[in-house]
């Protein structure tokens, strides 16, 4: 599939991309490659095992080329070593067969489906027609999905109930609003309306048909079986979502350091706002009333898009150095049947697609701002769009492997939590009630550490909580934990525990990404002192590309 080995690398990691693409044409539309817009990746076991095939040889091609002197470049070692570490995380994931028992509520084949088609062009009767093509291979798609489910039942290696009746009623959602009839809709009238109608019919329908054997056949081949993954499973899952290896002992001691720092700063924020207050939760609860909030879910889109122009406007020049392309990045409302969170998505590399948030409304028309600013800090800017877009700008110094492909949670989620606390560091929340909403966000991804760990490990509550201290974490008890100590609505919440539990440490990646960041920045300050300069330093981390947290934090010390 690859050509003979050569002795960069980067090239090595640009074929592996070139390959991955042609068995993946989800990854080839995120990248904008025009080629794979009308297809959809075998997510069969054997299309499954072809995706292992690439990475074992392009791995063997790497160990061939390695301690060649052109290897020795800074870029050459980390391309080196972030390619050894992600294919060897996702080869251990795919020899413990996780791959047939993929079922969540926000990542798995399925949503992968479901969302490629956002970010598919339709300007053109061209591009319709390659949106009728990808509708036309739903079916067999999703077919493939349920063979591997399948295969995963007879193996003995169930996915967990839960998470099967998420997706049922995720479908329920989708189908209700039409599938894909919404998307055909807006074809242009003639020969493109006709083609992508009745091919969103056909995908429609194969959705239907998913639902039905979820519900029919595959939950009652799953049910009874635990939600927690264990020990074992949990290591190889930090393993894929951080890029290091995990204590989870300490990992588990420092999210309730963060808890108890985070909660006596809340307390002091919420006395700002309403004296005598000694429930930050209760305030913001007063505020989801009585604060500031956006009427209408186009009027909310309009305003997170004014607020991402503000805060290019606000950065550029004094603490990054944004690329002409980064400095676009576009609001977008989430399609229904998704799970609660809002999401970026990346630009192609060519940048015809920009980068796109994505606010989720959950049938709400009303979105009070304390709860979007620093998570559109977050997801825009200086967050997951200002480190993916930049990431763009140069892949052609890096690679595409290091910049689009494998991105690590714990490098992309870090940097994000990171840029929220950035911008309390400069003094951007200038509202007493935005920084209160900014600090019950940093407070829920502490409690993500706790309760992720803690239902999947079956921890003990330690005796210094406020909370159940003395008993053992389960899903009912993280749900309720997360009701006490988050203003987040219901609805999120519960989206939030099956989220956690369908990928195990996912969750920690956020603070424990945050850390890193924060410890490199400091390493790099010691080093050059009274030299140190915030912007340098940033467009120099930034450029680094795609890292696991231990290389990660010892790159940034090193800048």
């Amino acid at each position: 599939m690859l050509n003979q080995p050569d002795t960069l690398p980067r090239r090595i990691s640009d074929a592996y991309v070139d390959a991955l693409v042609e068995l993946d044409p989800i990854l080839g539309t995120s990248l904008g490659v025009p080629e794979a817009s009308g297809a959809l990746p075998d997510f069969s076991p054997d299309g499954r095992q072809a995706v292992a095939e690439l990475a074992r040889s392009t791995l063997a091609r790497l160990a061939a080329v390695e301690r060649t002197p052109d290897a020795d470049s800074e870029v050459e070692r980390r391309c080196a070593m972030l390619l050894k570490e992600r294919l060897g995380a996702q080869l251990a994931q795919y020899e413990a067969g996780e791959h047939l028992r993929a079922v969540d509520n926000l990542s798995s084949p399925l949503h992968q489906v479901r969302k490629v088609f956002s970010l598919m062009p339709v300007a053109t009767a061209a591009d319709w027609r390659a949106v009728a093509r990808r509708l036309n291979a739903v079916p067999a798609a999703l077919a493939g999905y349920r063979a591997s489910l399948g295969e995963g039942v007879r193996r003995g290696l169930p996915a967990a109930p839960r998470q099967v009746a998420e997706n049922i009623a995720q479908l329920n959602d989708w189908l209700g609003t039409g599938g894909f009839g919404p998307l055909a809709a807006a074809a242009p009238e003639g020969g493109p309306r006709t083609e992508t109608e009745t091919a969103a019919r056909l995908a429609t329908g194969a959705v239907a048909e998913l639902r039905d054997w979820f519900a029919q056949v595959y939950a009652g081949l799953v049910d009874g079986h635990p939600d927690a993954v264990g020990g074992e499973r949990y290591a190889r899952f930090a393993r894929l979502y951080t890029g290091a290896g995990l204590d989870p002992d300490e990992a588990y001691e420092y999210g309730w350091s963060e808890f108890h720092r985070l909660l006596a700063e809340m307390r002091a924020e919420a006395e700002r706002i309403r004296p005598g207050a000694d429930d930050p939760w209760e305030v913001l609860a007063w505020l989801d009333r009585h604060g500031r909030a956006v009427e209408g879910v186009e009027d909310t889109r309009l305003w997170l898009q004014r607020f991402l122009d503000e805060a290019v406007e606000a950065l550029d020049g004094r603490y990054f150095d944004l690329a002409e392309p980064v400095r676009r990045v576009e609001s977008r409302i989430a399609p229904p049947g998704g799970a609660a969170a809002p999401y970026y998505t990346q630009p192609s590399l060519d940048f015809s697609r920009p980068g796109r948030t994505w606010l989720p409304t959950l049938g709400r028309t009303r979105f009070p701002t304390h709860h979007l600013v620093s998570t559109w800090y977050h997801e825009g800017v200086p967050g997951h769009h200002l480190q993916l877009a930049h990431w763009t700008v140069v892949a052609g110094f890096l690679s595409r492997y290091q910049t689009q492909v494998g991105k690590i949670s714990a490098t992309t989620e870090g940097w994000a939590l990171y840029a929220e606390r950035l911008m309390d560091e400069l003094g951007f929340y200038t509202e007493p009630q935005d920084r209160l909403g900014h600090l019950d966000a940093q407070m829920m991804r502490a409690l993500r550490v706790l309760v992720d760990l803690g239902m999947h490990l079956r921890l003990d509550i330690p005796a210094h909580s406020p909370f159940a201290a003395g008993r053992r974490w389960t899903p009912a008890l993280a749900r309720e934990f997360l009701g006490r100590y988050s203003g987040r609505p219901p609805a999120y919440l519960d989206s939030e525990i099956v989220r956690y539990l369908g990928r195990p440490a996912q969750a920690i990646t956020y603070k424990l990404g945050e850390r890193a960041w924060l410890q490199g920045r400091e390493a790099a300050r010691a080093k050059q002192g009274a030299g140190f300069e915030l912007k340098r330093w940033h467009m120099a981390a930034l450029s680094l590309g795609s890292l696991g947290l231990d290389d990660l934090r010892d790159e940034l010390g090193r800048l």
